[in-house]
């Protein structure tokens, strides 16, 4: 027997024992971000796009928007050539829509391992988490105050989920931290805990500017110029109102070649019309007019045409999710951005629910498959959103994130090719037998279904003897599992040494605020 030979014989001898050690081991995978090979579903046709297109330039001319607490930005837009009355700034038709001409269609994030670098655009879709809730929930704690414990956990869980391709920004709001000192906090953890893109923060121009100095380290200055590695969130304080703050961290992003999303932030009936065409029509006038502006500050800053609407339960005033009128919008607002040429964030695994049941799961399910077929290319929120946004669950970020592998199953669309069609298959079986042994089968059963990581499939009596837990509960161990075997992405020990030092020496540079 030769030295080849050999360690063949020793695998078939283990072959059982070297197979369970395979499925058990810890492996950390990241998928590509979506690439579609699906159809976009559009619900206008052509005369509707050009009526709510010419209605948005008709706002722009006739109402105009605010632009409140920044003279700067309105000396702007006067040199540009807009009317500017007080605060209030009209748009001679087409001017707001020839200024986003100079914005790319599409753009890569790149990430601090170049694996993780994402494509935002085109045909892709980018999936990132829940961003933003003061509080978390989970089955054992239940619902309290976010703390930067519970944020270094969700970035783990984030770096952990195979589908999740982007970490995000404020995963939720470490509130034991002081306002003006957290976002150096979570920034860091975002840096050194994950290796995948994430976002800068947007609540203070100041704040801005520190998130494009640690990217600065993390990448070096020249790279973070010459490349996009932050995406950020412009809210726009709907309806038709551009604040400082925003306004202000808009700036020093474009001025530093780092994205943004310009997204209206509408609850359809309080800040918007009840009708989709009414709503249609103010984001695209919104949205275009927080294009336009990164343009000014810095033609061909990468920005991303966002859209985030949810309607109102007009018994309770509170915000609905997952209905019909949310997903025409999703749908319209996909169109209209396609026409800009221009990329769009909308979706998410958004609910209204309290806990992570079948309301959570019913809602999500109709904005993630929304998402996907109405063209998106960047969606926040994609895992752990519960309560409206208020709360980030643990149970739900790992049931979303497992869900969000069959929207890459589904994005690959149906293969034709000749193993597709499978016809040595119904040659060998015949009438009357079962593929279960075939060669077709065996050849393709590991690939040929998509399935869960996370949700049961045994038989009822297995199912009882394993504890009969439900879904929440599966969850929960999940978020324990991959919490234990989580390792962090290696990281030069210089540039997290002087990560670090910048995150002390500016905490430490001012009193702790906490409005």
């Amino acid at each position: 027997m030769t030295e080849a030979a050999a360690p063949s014989r020793r695998t078939r001898g283990g072959g059982g024992a070297a197979r369970r050690a395979e499925r058990t081991a810890v492996r950390i995978e990241c998928a590509k971000y979506i690439e579609r090979k699906i159809p976009n579903f559009e619900v206008l046709d052509e005369a509707a796009l050009a009526i709510i297109e010419a209605n948005a330039e008709l706002v722009l001319e006739e109402i105009g928007v605010n632009f409140t607490g920044n003279p700067a930005s309105l000396e702007r837009w006067r040199a540009a050539g807009a009317d500017v009355q007080g605060e209030r700034v009209r748009f001679p038709r087409g001017m707001v829509r020839d200024l986003c001409k100079t914005a790319p269609a599409q753009f890569t994030q790149h990430a601090r391992n170049p694996d993780r670098n994402v494509v935002i655009g085109g045909k892709n879709l980018v999936t990132a988490p829940v961003y933003g809730p003061p509080f978390v929930r989970d089955l054992e704690g239940g619902r309290r105050y976010a703390t930067m414990a519970d944020f270094e956990k969700f970035v783990k869980l984030g770096y952990m989920s195979k589908y999740l391709h982007h970490s995000g920004g404020t995963v939720c709001e470490p509130t034991d931290v002081a306002v003006n000192k957290r976002h150096l906090d979570m920034l860091l953890a975002h840096m050194t805990m994950s290796d995948k893109p994430f976002m800068g923060s947007v609540t203070e121009p100041s704040r801005a500017q520190d998130s494009v100095e640690m990217c600065e380290i993390l990448f070096g200055k020249e790279f973070v110029q010459q490349n996009t590695v932050m995406t950020s969130l412009i809210n726009i304080n709907s309806p038709l109102t551009f604040d400082e703050t925003m306004m202000g961290a808009l700036e020093v992003y474009a001025r530093n070649n780092q994205a943004a999303i310009i997204s209206p932030f509408i609850v359809g009936g309080a800040m918007a019309p009840v009708s989709v065409a009414g709503t249609l029509t103010q984001v695209l006038a919104e949205v275009m007019v927080g294009i336009a502006y990164s343009q000014l500050i810095r033609p061909g800053a990468p920005v991303i045409f966002g859209t985030f609407v949810t309607s109102i339960d007009m018994n309770s005033g509170a915000p609905t999710f997952g209905t019909p009128e949310a997903s025409q919008i999703l749908y319209g607002a996909g169109q209209l951005a396609r026409r800009m040429n221009l990329p769009f964030r909308s979706g998410g695994g958004l609910c209204g629910s309290k806990l992570p049941d079948a309301q959570a799961a019913y809602e999500s399910a109709n904005t993630l498959n929304a998402a996907l077929m109405g063209g998106v290319n960047f969606m926040l929120h994609a895992c752990g959103w519960l309560e409206g946004g208020l709360v980030a669950s643990f149970e739900k970020f790992v049931m979303d994130a497992d869900q969000l592998g069959a929207l890459h199953k589904m994005a690959e669309g149906v293969a034709v090719d000749e193993n597709a069609q499978a016809l040595d298959a119904l040659r060998e079986v015949g009438p009357g037998g079962h593929f279960l042994g075939c060669a077709h089968t065996q050849a393709n059963f590991k690939q040929a279904f998509w399935r869960s990581d996370l949700l049961d499939y045994k038989p009822f009596e297995t199912w009882i003897d394993d504890g009969a837990r439900d879904t929440q509960s599966l969850a929960a161990a999940r978020v324990e599992k991959l919490l234990r075997d989580y390792t962090p992405p290696p990281l030069d020990p210089d540039i997290k040494a002087r990560l670090e030092a910048y995150v002390a020496e500016k905490k430490a540079s001012m009193p702790d605020a906490f409005t």
